[in-house]
């Protein structure tokens, strides 16, 4: 163990012993981790929920960022929350209850270990990991620490997709062979920009941290980092893992397929982005199957209404087909596929997701988290399955959470960590 190792695991067993006791009625100390775009919605929401949680801190790598996320937070009516630099400040702060990572997904997985060790119940942000083998080191820290550790797949808490995999698991269309999740979020080109000196105010190789250390460039910060294999997984690991989600929640399926087979490329731009903006998946449960298509180009729905579904799922079974999206889902039926029921969406997104995590903090019930870790891996690792089929160019089998014969997909289950950055196999 590293002598920075060392420090970090004894700041946190100090501020562990010292915790707080919460009571079914208090509110939770919460410090939100990385406020960029999403975790700034994360302090809106967060801030909404006055009488559950109060956002006493905000940490991260940019001066800049924390500072418009503090301002944010007085102007919602809370106290100027403490600001953090580093995310191992907030864990080493006994004050601390639980944190909210809205960090890039090269993150997800180390901060969640580092604030179990510490005693922290945990929000983070989808897609869980990035990459599959640290997201079983995130369910074994949830484990060994006790921790409630909810994953941002939002849509678990949503009245009307709980509705619709209710309604598909009672049989409502027959039997379910297919589910198709769709990803149709319009993405315009990155562009090309040169690399630059870090400006003042980044810490960048703490934004770097489990990824290689490269040169400072803009199109690998703020956002445009999804489209990069280091710090992101593409549109199929950003938007598309909420679909995911959902359709394996309509499936009744918390498990790896028997195969998966991805295709697709970058077509039309000519920029810098790595990921794909066009990629087609199949996952092969043997009776059933789940399928999965990316498309950020200009292109048009698919399912019922005029324009159709962009981002949602498609169910089909033996007797019809449910169209399900963030508006409300709607049946079809029959031969003629006659329109047999409809669901509207209620109002609210994240903050009823947040809020049962915070209710989770205070009775420390894991099965009432709606998206808990063992569960909020799954969509992830479907993610990185299928995007380690389309690097490699080729079908490939599983089993046992392992690829079939194959070092070469094999290796790709995890990555090389960059010092002192690394998920520890032993949590």
């Amino acid at each position: 163990m590293t002598n920075t190792r060392r420090t970090f695991v004894a700041a946190a067993a100090t501020a562990a012993s010292a915790r707080r006791i919460l009571g079914a009625n208090d509110r939770v100390n919460l410090v939100v981790i990385g406020v960029g775009g999403r975790g700034t919605a994360h302090v809106r929401s967060y801030t909404s929920l006055k009488q559950d949680c109060n956002v006493m801190g905000i940490c991260d790598v940019n001066q800049a960022a924390r500072e418009r996320a503090s301002a944010l937070v007085v102007s919602q009516g809370g106290s100027k929350p403490k600001e953090y630099p580093d995310m191992k400040d907030v864990f080493a702060d006994k004050d601390v209850d639980a944190v909210s990572m809205a960090t890039p997904n090269h993150w997800h997985a180390l901060g969640t270990i580092w604030a179990c060790q510490a005693k922290k119940d945990v929000y983070v942000e989808k897609p869980a990991s990035h990459n599959i083998w640290e997201a079983d080191r995130m369910v074994d820290a949830a484990r060994k620490y006790e921790r409630m550790v909810q994953v941002g797949t939002q849509s678990r808490s949503m009245p009307h997709i709980g509705e619709a995999a209710q309604l598909l698991k009672d049989g409502v269309i027959g039997e379910v062979y297919m589910a198709k999740g769709l990803c149709f979020k319009r993405r315009v080109s990155i562009g090309r920009k040169p690399d630059i000196a870090t400006p003042p105010g980044i810490d960048w190789d703490k934004f770097l941290g489990p990824a290689p250390m490269r040169a400072f460039n803009e199109n690998r910060f703020k956002y445009n980092w999804h489209w990069f294999w280091d710090t992101g997984n593409g549109d199929l690991g950003n938007q598309g893992v909420h679909q995911m989600d959902v359709a394996l929640w309509g499936m009744g399926i918390n498990e790896l397929p028997k195969a998966v087979t991805s295709s697709g490329g970058k077509y039309v731009y000519d920029d810098d982005q790595e990921t794909p903006n066009t990629q087609l998946a199949s996952f092969d449960y043997g009776r059933r199957e789940i399928v999965f298509e990316v498309r950020g180009l200009v292109t048009g729905g698919e399912g019922s209404g005029e324009k159709g579904v962009k981002v949602g799922n498609l169910y089909y079974g033996a007797d019809g087909y449910m169209v399900l999206d963030g508006s409300g889902y709607k049946i079809y039926k029959g031969e003629k596929t006659e329109l047999f029921k409809e669901g509207k969406a209620g109002p609210g997104e994240d903050a009823p997701h947040m809020k049962n995590f915070l209710d989770a903090v205070r009775s420390r019930k894991r099965e009432s988290l709606n998206a808990e870790i063992a569960i909020g891996i799954t969509s992830a690792k479907l993610c990185h399955l299928a995007n380690i089929s389309y690097r490699l160019k080729r079908r490939l089998e599983v089993r046992d959470g392992a690829f079939v014969d194959d070092a070469q997909a094999n290796a790709m289950l995890t990555r090389n960590y960059r010092a002192p950055y690394a998920v520890p196999a032993n949590v």
